[in-house]
């Protein structure tokens, strides 16, 4: 099975247009509404990650990215994503919508898009960092979308920033560090089917497939 191991990237190049994380925020926080306590057990697309780990995960970098847009080099910045054991914690329901609203308004922010900042322990332009930001939270919540049987659609201005993203880097022999190897995808396919290619997960995925490849 292709599929992405989740870890974060700071791949990407830039442009002048700053997106607006408003949309993909706001999908992420109803898709988490949606989350029955139930379902918190059930495989992702990221191998590594249940419902409950990808939700801590997704609390993690939306932190992270909300301090970076402040230019904050401490320890919500400063740490690898892949060296954190991802725990839920019982408060989640409230915390992740305060740290999306947080994120977004820290993204429209003066000066947050200039200059450079910090995520995941690499410095790097802000430019950059809040369309890495958007990337992953559009990517996270069609994992969320597929482990517990909600539609997803994201807005195509966010689609575009997150292929623009990755698309430039297919090429690169360095980027399989951060994603799965490519899902081949057709042109003609939806543009949401080529960014979740892109980013090593298959646009077909759903916890019934992943089960039956586990067997």
């Amino acid at each position: 099975m292709n599929s992405t191991d989740c870890t974060d990237s700071t791949d990407g190049r830039n442009s002048t247009n700053t997106p607006d994380l408003g949309p993909v925020a706001a999908g992420m926080a109803r898709l988490a509404a949606g989350v029955t306590d139930a379902s918190l057990g059930n495989p992702t697309p990221c191998p590594k990650y249940a419902v409950r780990e990808l939700l801590a995960h997704v609390v993690g970098l939306s932190a992270a990215f909300r301090d970076a847009a402040g230019k904050e080099f401490g320890p919500s910045t400063g740490t690898d994503p892949g060296t954190v054991d991802w725990v839920l914690q019982d408060d989640w329901r409230t915390e992740l919508p305060r740290l999306l609203d947080e994120l977004v308004t820290a993204w429209r922010g003066p000066g947050a898009w200039e200059g450079d900042t910090q995520a995941g322990g690499i410095v790097f332009p802000a430019a950059i960092a809040g369309r890495v930001a958007l990337n992953e939270l559009l990517l996270h919540a069609w994992d969320l979308a597929r482990a517990t049987g909600q539609d997803y659609a994201p807005d195509e201005a966010g689609l575009e920033v997150s292929y623009a993203l990755m698309a430039p880097a297919a090429d690169d022999p360095g980027r399989e560090a951060m994603f799965g190897p490519i899902v081949p995808v057709p042109e003609e396919a939806p543009l949401l089917d080529r960014v979740v290619g892109l980013s090593g997960r298959r646009p077909d995925w759903t916890p019934e497939t992943a089960t039956a490849e586990d067997d």
